[in-house]
């Protein structure tokens, strides 16, 4: 079965998200993600149709008459000085809008406070019929898939996964030979993109380590082939999970736009993995 695509939010960061599942589904995604939970960053905008039922019919509308299902919402972070308790509403409106899954990452190395929140965010999703996905990144709480697999074990829950981003993966050592060693029950969905050897970013930056992996991370991505992450061997470890595209690259949306970004994105992970002999 051929593998299915989403549009992550953060491929066309700022963009509405009725005009997110529009690209979407002109540019042949299967699904798309969207951000109802904000991060709170400088200039980012916030579209919270938990708290606007305009915009939640508006969404409902879209996804309605675009055939685009809604796959995930993002960011549920587990940080100390977040409230989780504001993501109820979030995952209310998602399971509504038919999301079945919320993406989530870790912000302390307490672990056994994030290990209780989790567990408080994951019984959460689970009420509404969501699984509660926890991303690992070199420089957040939970760094590494060793880690995160030790999280979802302490957890004891069924609707609690390991979500693999192909970027930071790359970054924190992993291989697909480990992947595949990894029972494959830990796994939902895979975010897919590609980047620069080591935590290279924009020059212009102070060279502090962490500073230039948040660039490539947050601005600087790179189409699959184009980098040194073995993306391939990742994926071909994960036979059948979902790709959620996630390549925010700004050079590349003001050359191309939102849409022909999105597009491009597409295009080029489904030429890389026909290349690759990845199903």
């Amino acid at each position: 079965m051929a593998r299915k695509f989403s549009l992550a939010y953060l491929t066309i960061p700022g963009v509405k998200p009725v005009d997110q599942i529009k690209i979407a589904k002109e540019a042949g995604y299967d699904f798309v993600s969207l951000r109802t939970i904000p991060m709170h960053l400088p200039g980012e905008p916030e579209f919270l149709p938990q708290k606007d039922p305009k915009l939640f019919n508006d969404i409902k509308e879209a996804l309605k008459e675009y055939d685009m299902p809604l796959m995930d919402i993002e960011l549920a972070r587990i940080r100390p000085d977040l409230d989780i308790n504001e993501y109820e509403p979030a995952f209310e409106a998602a399971a509504k809008l038919g999301a079945t899954d919320v993406l989530g990452s870790v912000w302390t190395r307490d672990r056994k406070w994030y290990t209780d929140t989790a567990g408080k965010v994951a019984d959460m999703a689970k009420k509404f019929g969501l699984k509660f996905n926890i991303e690992f990144l070199p420089w957040a709480g939970v760094r590494n898939l060793q880690e995160d697999i030790t999280l979802i074990d302490d957890l004891r829950r069924d609707n609690v996964f390991v979500m693999v981003d192909t970027l930071h993966a790359g970054r924190a050592g992993v291989t697909g030979d480990e992947l595949a060693r990894t029972p494959r029950k830990y796994f939902n969905f895979i975010h897919l993109c590609d980047g620069p050897a080591g935590p290279d970013g924009d020059p212009v930056l102070d060279n502090i380590k962490d500073d230039l992996m948040l660039f490539t991370a947050r601005e600087g991505r790179m189409y699959p082939g184009e980098g040194v992450m073995k993306i391939a061997d990742m994926v071909k470890a994960l036979p059948g999970l979902p790709l959620s595209i996630e390549l925010p690259n700004l050079k590349e949306i003001e050359a191309r736009g939102g849409a022909g970004h999105a597009k491009r994105c597409l295009e080029v992970a489904k030429k890389y993995f026909a290349d690759n002999g990845v199903e």
